[in-house]
């Protein structure tokens, strides 16, 4: 499923935080947004998902408006995995993931055989079928992280958009959470779209970077053609060496110093 973004204008009362923005998403692709601090990466993922309303500007499913769509068919199309999220201490992992569901259950019914066996299906995509029965609480942060793109895999998604995915993440399950979403995107054909702080891990694991400054579009494009020494140098004030991976066959960095 595409997903395209027409001028949209993004206001906090009187703050401008998105300006102008304006790209297209192709389907089946993983679209990860970079930029410093405050720039509006967050507010852009939540306008995508119908969180926040623009000021302005369009955005579109597969040439649908998303403000004509009803909300249950893009809870069917679209799954939004937050940044922070809040569950009860009594929740299993089976529980959680059945949340996913509910977008396609009619009102008043229950799960039925088609859903549990999505249910199952998830947790079995996520490495998580001999755990279903444990707490949320109880698991570590990566294992953490998989329940809940379970329960996003359960809603059966064409888009998943991710807003910082690996934070609070070790290394370790950092690379897992990766390694898992480009496993969906690859084997199912989601299209992903996400927001990384590490622009290593963005270049690897990205088809295309789309990069916010100010509010601001900076760049959209393959992530050999935006990781540069321009970005890195007017973007995110460091001065670094940028080198070609050919394994994974994608641009990295490393640092050398902070620029004025």
């Amino acid at each position: 499923m595409e997903l395209k973004v027409e001028g949209l204008n993004v206001n906090y009362d009187d703050k401008k935080i998105l300006k102008d923005i304006s790209f297209n998403i192709k389907s089946g692709e993983i679209t990860t947004i970079i930029g410093p601090n405050g720039s509006g990466k967050s507010t852009l993922i939540k306008t995508v998902s119908r969180y926040l309303k623009p000021v302005s500007g369009n955005i579109y499913l597969n040439q649908a408006n998303i403000n004509q769509i009803n909300t249950k068919e893009i809870a069917r199309n679209l799954a939004v995995l937050p940044q922070v999220k809040n569950v009860s201490s009594d929740i299993s992992i089976e529980e959680l993931v059945s949340y996913g569901r509910y977008p396609h259950i009619k009102f008043g019914k229950k799960l039925g055989k088609e859903d549990r066996e999505i249910i199952a299906w998830a947790l079995e995509k996520t490495g998580l079928s001999e755990m279903k029965d444990r707490y949320v609480v109880t698991l570590s942060g990566g294992e953490r992280q998989r329940a809940w793109i379970a329960m996003s895999l359960a809603q059966k998604p064409k888009i998943l958009l991710l807003d910082e995915p690996t934070t609070f993440l070790d290394i370790c399950y950092q690379m897992e959470t990766l390694e898992l979403v480009r496993e969906l995107n690859k084997t199912l054909g989601i299209t992903v779209v996400m927001v990384l702080h590490d622009l290593n891990q963005a270049a690897r694991y990205s088809d295309k970077l789309l990069v916010i400054n100010n509010g601001e579009l900076w760049g959209f494009g393959e992530p050999c053609k935006i990781v540069s020494k321009e970005l890195l140098k007017n973007i995110f004030r460091i001065d670094a060496d940028i080198y070609e991976d050919r394994i994974n066959n994608c641009p990295y960095f490393i640092p050398r110093k902070i620029t004025a």
